[in-house]
């Protein structure tokens, strides 16, 4: 007899994605997949193990935005990958590298009840889908699919049936070169002289320049460069929304371009005669057709420039190259300026003026939720890590000027809710060392409320602060500037923080703005996780919504 342990092909597919470096995987197991997670956690990888399939792979998402590394989750086959279909076009359009380890049936069996054709569902959401039936390739396979995600930024499932994962391993024992090692090693791309001066030249010719950056901007570290430049050409700074903070101590800085610009950014940009865009993607809901700057001329520095974006003709000038090097060599390109856009006056009224000024009429009871953000940016340390969600009261949570780019994560590409907890949970998971905050709104939150559990039975230090206005406050204001009866979007003020109790976390419902600093102190003692309930009036619009759902008929 011999006691030899004998290795299956789980065993090898463990291995291999150790071998890719990976050390955190968040997963939901079941038949296709539990061999192989196993083998994984008992190869030293750190699993998180969530309550909701969707959670997985939206946790991962942060994860690798923000390590920069190659997000991993894996699921089981048929629902588990059919719920999925939320999270992954969501990574798509954020440009996140991701491998999920999907599973399939088993192909023994002439039937089985899970079983469904994955890879058409899979590849609809803009994802990669890639079955894996012979067991000698699927080392190299899943390489190739980590080298896919690196290479694409953009997630790829894998599918492999679970009766061939429990066969004995036949093939070679040796490992691929890892996908990291095979990546080219690319120096930043230099403009051409040529387009540096003609792009100088525009500029020149321009008196109110706006410099815009994206996030393209904050992976080339351009942030430092594209100040240089505003300075120079006399302008002023903004972002998009994925970049916001990037010049969070600027003094000529108008915050976010966009959806999300404050009242002050809204006239300074729509002054512009030159908007000058480094790394972003020039997205309608960023200006990218113009509509926040009609009279302007537009540049796109980029190792990508685009002329048209989502239906729009954008940008007619172009500097291609990497958004360092190209705005380092425009600034040295410009003349000197004799006038300046730019005024002590300017700087004042950015510093002074509130980002929205409108007035509403508040309740007995509820709080003023950009009152309520007015207080947290007080209150909150400054190197706390925030994750803001989705939905209505994002605008306001977006307005928290002094918070740096590396500690506030953003992620709506797709304009889901419900991911909130989730990217929490990534953000937890890459930074566990300093308290994470969520802001979130009552209808994201409550989607996937059972992660609750997860963050405690992890361990996870996770502050949740919910702007409870009873509704689903995007849907609520639309039906009322539409005269429609309001009852599908309107559920009642749920009590976050018995919920939040009854799942053995510590749970407060905040009525006094006054409070926060004494709460603040409390939870960075204590540590832990716990959720703070805002009971916000739901009669204040964001300026979003205002400008984009003006009341049409007047409410009887």
């Amino acid at each position: 007899m011999t006691n030899e342990v004998k290795t299956h092909v789980y065993d090898v597919l463990a291995r291999e994605f150790i071998q890719e470096g990976v050390g955190t995987c968040f997963a939901l197991l079941g038949d296709a997949n539990m061999n192989w997670a196993a083998r994984l956690a008992q190869q030293g990888c750190r699993m998180v193990y969530v309550r909701h399939e969707h959670c997985a792979v939206a946790a991962a998402m942060a994860w690798a935005r923000k390590t920069s590394e190659v997000g991993v989750a894996t699921v089981t086959c048929g629902p588990g990958v059919t719920q999925l279909i939320t999270a992954l076009p969501a990574a798509v359009r954020a440009h996140l590298p991701l491998v999920v380890f999907g599973g399939e049936a088993p192909l023994r069996m002439g039937w089985y009840n899970q079983g469904i054709d994955q890879a058409p569902l899979i590849k609809a959401t803009g994802a990669d889908y890639h079955p894996l039936h012979l067991p000698e390739r699927m080392p190299v396979a899943i390489r190739d699919a980590f080298l896919q995600a690196r290479r694409e930024r953009r997630p790829v499932v894998l599918g492999i049936p679970f009766d061939l994962q429990e066969r004995p391993w036949t093939g070679p024992q040796t490992f691929p070169t890892p996908s990291r090692d095979l990546l080219p090693r690319l120096s930043p791309m230099p403009p051409h002289p040529d387009d540096v001066a003609k792009a100088a030249q525009l500029v020149a010719g321009a008196e109110r320049v706006v410099v815009m950056a994206g996030l393209g901007a904050v992976e080339a570290k351009a942030g430092p460069a594209c100040r240089a430049l505003a300075a120079k050409a006399g302008g002023i700074l903004t972002t998009t929304l994925p970049a916001r903070g990037l010049f969070h101590d600027d003094l000529y800085c108008v915050g976010i371009t966009g959806s999300f610009s404050t009242e002050v950014g809204l006239d300074l940009i729509g002054q512009a005669d030159l908007v000058i865009v480094v790394g972003g993607s020039l997205a309608y809901h960023a200006g990218g057709g113009g509509q926040l700057w009609r009279k302007a001329k537009m540049l796109h520095v980029d190792i990508d420039p685009r002329a048209t974006r989502q239906g729009q003709e954008v940008a007619k000038h172009h500097l291609r190259g990497d958004a360092r090097l190209s705005v380092e060599a425009l600034t040295a390109a410009l003349p000197a300026r004799a006038t300046t856009w730019r005024t002590e006056a300017m700087a004042a009224r950015i510093r002074d003026t509130k980002p929205d000024s409108h007035q509403f009429e508040i309740a007995p009871g509820f709080l003023d939720p950009r009152e309520v953000v007015e207080g947290l940016e007080q209150a909150l340390p400054a190197d706390w890590e925030l994750v803001n969600s989705s939905g209505h009261c994002s605008w306001f949570f977006a307005q928290m000027p002094s918070r740096p780019n590396e500690r506030f994560l953003t992620i709506r590409e797709f304009g889901a809710i419900g991911n909130g907890i989730s990217f929490a949970m990534g953000v937890a998971a890459a930074r566990p060392d300093r308290p994470v905050v969520l802001f979130d709104g009552d209808g994201s939150l409550i989607m996937h409320v059972q992660e609750l559990e997860t963050i405690r039975r992890h361990g996870l230090k996770i502050l949740i602060i919910v702007m409870n206005d009873g509704a689903y406050g995007s849907e609520v204001h639309k039906f009322r500037a539409e005269g429609l009866p309001e009852d599908g979007s309107v559920f009642g003020y749920c009590d976050f923080a018995a919920i939040a109790r009854g799942f053995g976390l510590e749970g407060k419902r905040v009525e006094r703005l006054d409070d926060l600093p004494k709460l603040v102190e409390e939870f960075s003692r204590k540590g832990g996780a716990a959720v703070w309930d805002f009971h916000v009036s739901d009669r204040v619009l964001s300026p979003t919504m205002r400008r984009s759902h003006p009341a049409k008929h007047a409410k009887g």
